[in-house]
């Protein structure tokens, strides 16, 4: 009697790896096909965003109110307002005041074991030093130089004259005769010295700050307001913590 079920089990057995093949191959095509269109949908993205960064630039010109926005050519190119001379003397002016507040803090470390006063002293020499930073990046940008020019008299010739023994100072800032007594003082002198004078030189810049604003056609720079703006709050504010430290009743200044 003959066994058929070997050859039906063997036939079995090979059909069953032929379909295994089949549906691992199938399998195989199926993932790279996926891949192939997950590759592709997330490329979209990319391509559109080389498409756009290949168009040219829409410029858009904001309306004055109640009036249409407008769509300016693409070689549109930005321009700076345009200054007043006041502007100019301000910044070069102020960089100068600032720089004399630089050379008073200068002194604490070797003047005073005040905490307090080395801590403010330290707070107005970091930001002073920032400003001037800035300061002299805005007169740069706009070609201007950033130290004030020789004050010209009318019907006076300057030359031959030594102007070095009499500097210009900016309104508030301590005298030379005021600076010799700052460098001469130690202890509780020289914070005295120290906090009065620096509340002189702040009001100083607050009338810098008003005789800008007052002028006409000056300050309209959104740089330039703005800093005014911080400069005008910032020295108001460290002038009530001098006088507290004074012992004096700080007093609000009249803007």
């Amino acid at each position: 009697m003959l066994d058929h079920s070997t050859p039906m089990r063997s036939f079995s057995f090979s059909a069953r790896i032929k379909l295994r093949s089949v549906i691992s191959v199938a399998a195989s095509l199926s993932g790279l096909v996926g891949a192939g269109a997950l590759i592709c949908f997330l490329s979209l993205p990319v391509r559109a965003q080389q498409a756009e960064s290949q168009a040219p630039p829409i410029v858009v010109q904001p309306g004055a109110p109640g009036k249409p926005t407008r769509t300016l050519p693409p070689a549109t190119r930005a321009t700076l307002p345009p200054l007043s001379p006041k502007d100019v003397e301000f910044m070069q002016g102020m960089i100068m005041h600032h720089s004399q507040a630089v050379e008073m803090t200068a002194l604490i470390e070797s003047h005073t074991q005040n905490k307090d006063l080395r801590l403010l002293g330290a707070r107005i020499s970091h930001s002073q030093s920032e400003e001037i930073k800035f300061m002299e990046r805005w007169l740069e940008t706009r070609g201007e130089p950033t130290s004030m020019p020789m004050p010209k008299m009318s019907g006076m010739n300057m030359s031959g004259m030594d102007m070095s023994g009499k500097p210009m100072l900016m309104p508030g800032m301590l005298t030379p005769k005021q600076m010799d007594a700052l460098r001469k003082a130690k202890g509780a002198q020289f914070d005295r010295l120290f906090l009065t004078g620096m509340i002189q030189h702040h009001n100083g810049a607050l009338i810098m700050v008003k005789d800008l604003f007052d002028t006409a056609g000056a300050g309209q720079d959104a740089e330039l307001f703005n800093f005014a703006t911080d400069v005008d709050s910032g020295q108001r504010a460290e002038i009530r913590i001098m006088q507290t430290m004074l012992g004096e009743k700080p007093v609000e200044e009249k803007r």
